[in-house]
């Protein structure tokens, strides 16, 4: 198991690769290049850049988040082979600079939604949580909310120009249905898997958020069953997926603990982001994304890592969403203070796991 970090890029953070580094147990960088457009292929130069500016502070970079899949291979859409190939260039390339995981996610539209970007807690920090009463009327509504909420900062997967075709996506999407998105997810997965076999890549598909339709807008990637699906799609130890265990959990019919033991035997969990959410009300599955410590939220964190540890889980694990704690500002979910705390703990409960 390896401790990671996700960071944005030194022109997308305050936060220092430099502070990161002193988190006791932090070994690499999950990183991206969030400036090239969704689809283009990612230049050999640009990553060369990110790994040797990563690698000079003492980290390594062995997972990437995200590789935006485009609109069209979603929505299964002629141009959609054009856009394939350029990702296939992206996975041979990050290949070449020992790129090990490839994170990404098939939600048509929008990557994760959450309803308050600044949900103020009991004990004076904020955090992002989602109340089903206060889900917009409309998707602009929302994408509003989402930019006014956004402290100035640009929100992984709501990038202004994958949102300004908002209304001919969700035009468009009204006459895919679940089924439809599957056939597209398996026509793409079956087109990159040979490349990422050759290369040594693994890609790790991350769970919707929330895992149940929000604005009609079509599901695959929602439980059990879903997960299930998809690894037997194309049956590779490459196709892969991201367990999120918030994500999952938003859905409380969902057995995280299961999925992870099942899904970490089975050898499909390249990738985890594990972190804890605190329900409000169970039946509207409202949440507020919690303190990584169990008795904060409503999951067992202890179970959680159990079920990655006993059943022989080798792959990438990162500290999710975090508060906003101590006076820090900055990207909603993605602050300095409270991931490292999250990570150090998580670190604590698998040295346990360990000394059994």
């Amino acid at each position: 198991m390896e401790m990671t970090f996700r960071w944005y890029g030194a022109n997308e953070e305050k936060i220092k690769l430099s502070d990161i580094r002193q988190i006791p147990g932090c070994k690499g960088i999950v990183g991206t290049l969030m400036d090239i457009p969704v689809g283009e292929v990612w230049p050999k130069a640009r990553i060369k850049a990110l790994k040797e500016e990563i690698e000079a502070a003492g980290l390594t970079l062995k997972v990437i988040e995200s590789v935006n899949i485009h609109e069209d291979i979603k929505m299964g859409v002629p141009s959609r082979d054009k856009w394939i190939e350029n990702y296939k260039t992206t996975i041979r390339n990050l290949a070449e600079f020992g790129i090990e995981v490839i994170c990404y996610n098939f939600m048509p539209v929008f990557d994760w939604l959450k309803t308050d970007l600044d949900f103020k807690l009991a004990d004076g920090s904020s955090t992002l949580s989602f109340v089903t009463k206060d889900l917009p009327a409309s998707p602009e509504e929302l994408i509003q909310n989402m930019a006014d909420g956004a402290e100035g900062f640009s929100l992984p997967g709501w990038e202004p120009e994958r949102l300004a075709q908002c209304k001919a996506l969700f035009d468009f999407y009204k006459n895919i249905s679940d089924d439809d998105l599957r056939a597209n997810f398996k026509y793409f997965i079956e087109a990159i898997i040979p490349t990422c076999e050759e290369v040594g890549v693994k890609m790790a598909c991350h769970p919707d958020d929330p895992p149940y339709s929000v604005f009609g807008l079509p599901r695959m990637v929602k439980n059990r069953d879903d997960l299930d699906w998809m690894m037997n799609a194309v049956d590779s130890a490459f196709n892969g997926i991201t367990l999120c265990t918030g994500s999952i959990a938003e859905d409380p019919a969902n057995d995280v603990v299961a999925i992870l033991a099942e899904f970490t035997k089975r050898g499909r969990i390249p990738f985890a982001h594990v972190r804890n959410i605190k329900f409000t009300d169970v039946a509207a599955k409202d949440f507020y994304e919690a303190p990584h410590l169990s008795s904060d939220g409503s999951l067992d964190m202890y179970a959680i890592m159990q079920a990655l540890h006993d059943n022989g889980f080798d792959g990438y694990i990162r500290p999710d969403h975090g508060r906003m704690i101590w006076g820090e500002t900055g990207r909603p979910g993605y602050g300095l203070y409270d991931r490292a705390l999250g990570l150090t703990y998580l670190n604590g409960l698998w040295e346990a796991l360990e000394k059994k």
